[in-house]
């Protein structure tokens, strides 16, 4: 493999991480990103500088002989870095095709895929897997909290040895049929990317080809996909399902987190967590299950999670301002959405909602069933604000957009407003919050919802704070 790569679109999620990972394993690594070109997110840019690797913009003035290109697997061809490769006839792997690399390569590698709940399940294996001084390497599409500090504030990564490999994998472009990975993992799957077929046939082979499957029994699709393995590949865990491997029992939801008892080979384990929600519960039992598929028992890794600390936006507290507490999440497909929701209406206080739709697609595939999520899990005194959907260019079909989303959600009885210009949802926000409300700031495929809800946090102080 060539030992130097330039990765078009650097700052994404999921390239950044593995960026990183290459990096810190001696390759040479290089980069553009239309954000930097736009002169955003500049302390990511900056965080990357640190770690030596180079940014240029992004005209396919970066590229050089004996480089490999790295894109994601949905990158425009006219994109100048990839025409630039093409003319220099470099090598080019999309993102998957490089992590599948790795992954497959690694003597024992854990591949967790699933509609909802990957990054945070993920987060909660490395982090067993580094508390119980395993040195795991990670690739992880969101930020580890535990693994946080001033050298690395975008801890989406986590270094150590290569053949203890780590990471999610995705199956919204079919490449979740690239990876071989010792343990497999699947926590759910619903309509996201995909048709239901589609997905059963990604996710069916997935488990397939995996030495071990840790499979969430409590989710029927899932446990439809378990019924077809072997019974001696097969981990099974879950709060309903008495042929779970692992079983959860008696949740409970204290305001600092989640607890609830894991029962497996005749013995009983608390699990405590700082993170909250029944979702949260089940993730644990997935990283509690896979830990126990590489023999690690399960009081070990019980102990280790009460000390994981979450992951950036999701059920992030950014801050209290005047009384009002803003709330960073990632949600965005009805799985995650809903789970987002069951957690924050179980604690008291009015919830104001922002979501901007991560896309125009996303609207037209499962529009219907975004709109029977908010009815459903809002209460009468919450309020959703739209803003318009994530747009990044190109000739995806606009005519539903989400004007159309708060129609719907109107319609059934809740309240919802479209506000195209995000900021005027800003301005919204803060005219209509009073003390003990709770903003929740949801969506994907933007960095900046971040900056907006910190934005919010500190409108919050100084509108409060005068007379």
């Amino acid at each position: 493999m060539t030992d130097q790569y330039f990765f078009c679109g650097i700052g994404g999620s999921g390239m950044l991480p593995l960026a990183a990972i290459l990096r810190a394993q001696g390759a040479r690594v290089s980069g553009s990103d239309r954000a930097l070109d736009a002169g955003r997110l500049a302390p990511k840019f900056e965080y990357l500088k640190s770690l030596g690797i180079g940014l240029s913009p992004q005209d396919g003035s970066g590229l050089v002989d004996e480089m490999t290109l790295v894109t994601s697997a949905a990158v425009e061809e006219t994109i100048p870095d990839v025409v630039r490769a093409r003319e220099l006839g470099l090598a080019h792997l999309t993102r998957p095709q490089l992590l599948a690399r790795l992954l497959n390569a690694a003597q024992t590698s854990i591949a967790v895929g699933g509609t909802s709940g990957k990054s945070t399940v993920t987060g909660m294996i490395g982090w067993i897997l580094h508390a119980l001084h395993r040195k795991p390497t990670v690739m992880n599409g969101a930020v580890m909290r535990n693994f946080v500090s001033p050298q690395a504030p975008f801890a989406s990564a986590l270094v150590g040895d290569p053949e203890l490999f780590v990471s999610e994998v995705d199956e919204s472009d079919g490449s979740i049929a690239l990876y071989r990975p010792t343990v497999a993992v699947l926590g759910n799957i619903s309509l996201d990317h995909h048709s239901m077929e589609e997905l059963r046939a990604l996710f069916g082979q997935f488990l397939a080809v995996a030495d071990k499957a840790v499979v969430n029994l409590d989710d029927p699709e899932t446990r439809l996909l378990a019924d077809a393995l072997p019974e001696a590949r097969r981990i099974g865990f879950g709060f309903d399902s008495p042929a779970a491997t692992l079983i959860g029992r008696n949740l409970e939801h204290p305001p600092e987190g989640v607890r609830f008892t894991v029962e497996a080979d005749g013995e009983r384990h608390e699990v405590a967590l700082a993170v909250p929600g029944r979702h949260n519960a089940m993730n644990a039992l997935a990283a509690l299950g896979t830990a126990h598929a590489l023999g690690i028992p399960i009081g070990d890794s019980a102990m280790a999670l009460t000390r994981f600390t979450g992951l950036k936006r999701r059920l992030e507290t950014v801050g209290v301002g005047g009384g009002v507490t803003v709330i960073d999440d990632f949600a965005h497909n009805p799985d995650k959405i809903a789970a987002t929701l069951a957690t924050l209406t179980a604690q008291p206080g009015r919830l104001l909602i922002m979501f901007q739709p991560h896309g125009f697609s996303p609207l037209a595939k499962m529009g219907e069933e975004l709109a029977a999520t908010f009815t459903q899990g809002m209460r009468d005194q919450d309020r959703l604000y739209l803003p318009d959907p994530v747009y990044h260019g190109g000739t995806v079909d606009r005519c539903r957009g989400s004007n159309w989303l708060a129609e719907a959600v109107r319609a059934a009885g809740s309240q919802a407003e479209h506000l195209p210009d995000r900021a005027a949802i800003g301005d919204a926000l803060l005219a209509e919050a009073r003390p003990d409300d709770r903003i929740a700031i949801l969506g994907a495929r933007d960095d900046t919802l971040s900056d907006f809800a910190a934005e919010i946090v500190e409108r919050l102080g100084s509108s409060r704070a005068r007379p």
